[in-house]
């Protein structure tokens, strides 16, 4: 199994390869970089294991949500690999890939409160469990949310994510003391949405590029003004 995953919806920006379970990574915090340093990054990944885009068996993409523009350039980049490789995509959520970078470096945690920020007074939210395979599983649904009116199960887990840094109060006074401590400094990399992608791959999950569609959660950034 052959995977390339892209992950471009924040600060950072990262590229990816699975290659029958060992990935390798190329991550960096580069603000306004991101069209930059990506194909470059996909570039050398492609080359040190010595691939072609058209030996991949599918792209993994970070389909957001996270910065708009970020979001577009990680679809752009997957999307003009896969249709001239002629490859399947499989989606991956920016909220999953966050968990699960807290699932593979904190063994200890099983639930995670996931909170990036989205401007504008709100968040992007989703809680996610560990399941047996130890992958971030969605509990519920993401949603673009006030931090004072997130919709949560009654467990106990860990705030994980850029919103928790912004709306820690909002958040703590929300769910109370099922919050046992936070990780605000985790990003979204390319390492976790191969992995998320990979087995996504594997259980049926992939699309065809036209159909790889970003979420953004919140519509109206993504209409133009006269729409809104």
């Amino acid at each position: 199994m052959k995977l390339l995953a892209v992950e471009t919806s924040t600060d950072a920006c990262s590229a990816a390869l699975f290659i029958d379970g060992e990935i390798r990574e190329k991550f960096a915090v580069a603000p306004r970089e991101h069209t930059k340093l990506i194909l470059p990054m996909i570039d050398q990944l492609m080359a040190d294991a010595q691939l072609k885009p058209q030996q991949l068996d599918a792209i993994g993409l970070s389909r957001g949500p996270g910065s708009f523009t970020g979001v577009r350039i990680a679809g752009g980049v997957v999307q003009g690999i896969a249709y001239g490789a002629d490859l399947p995509v499989v989606p991956v959520s920016t909220l999953a890939a966050i968990a699960q970078d807290v699932f593979n470096h904190q063994p200890d945690v099983e639930l995670s409160f996931t909170a990036m920020d989205a401007r504008m007074d709100e968040i992007f939210w989703g809680v996610y469990q560990r399941n047996s395979l130890g992958l971030a599983e969605l509990i519920g649904a993401e949603a673009v949310t006030p931090a004072g009116e997130v919709i949560f199960p009654d467990r106990i887990g860990f705030g994980v994510g850029s919103g928790w840094g912004v709306y820690a109060d909002q958040l703590v006074q929300r769910l109370g003391e099922r919050v046992l401590e936070t990780h605000v400094d985790v990003w979204p990399r390319a390492a976790c949405v191969a992995q998320l992608g990979a087995y996504g791959f594997a259980n049926g999950q992939a699309v065809a590029v036209e159909q790889a569609m970003p979420v953004y959660l919140r519509d109206k950034v993504a209409k133009k003004q006269s729409e809104r």
